[in-house]
């Protein structure tokens, strides 16, 4: 049975979507940008802000379903130009440790909002 997962520690769904979805003993989340859920607004202009924000959002849905980032099997990053890869994964990094979840990366023509990095995941427990 499918449960769908919300915090206000995450920005809302700003569409018809939730911002997560539990299913037994997997939780997969819709992807974040970085928006501080409080204002709405992105944080910063900077890739590296945004990015640390969307694992802000990340860790705040995660939390609300009882997981952690040891338990992310697989991420999905979206940029908006793949020139901030570099500076989107030194902080992509942070967030892992151990064994890294698999991950595919793709640049976008453009991100809700104007964003700049959005990012999705997959845990299992």
């Amino acid at each position: 049975m499918k449960k769908v997962i919300s915090t206000s520690n995450a920005p809302a769904a700003i569409g018809p979507y939730s911002q997560a979805i539990a299913f037994g003993d997997m939780l997969i989340t819709s992807g974040q940008l970085g928006l501080d859920p409080k204002s709405g607004a992105f944080v910063s202009e900077d890739v590296s802000a945004q990015t640390e924000q969307v694992f802000r959002n990340l860790k705040a849905i995660l939390d609300e379903a009882g997981f952690t980032f040891d338990q992310v099997v697989k991420t999905t990053c979206f940029l908006a130009d793949m020139g901030d890869f570099a500076a989107m994964n030194a902080v992509y990094e942070k967030h892992f440790s151990g064994a890294f979840p698999a991950r595919s990366a793709v640049a976008v023509k453009t991100l809700p909002k104007g964003g700049l990095v959005e990012i999705e995941v997959i845990a299992h427990k």
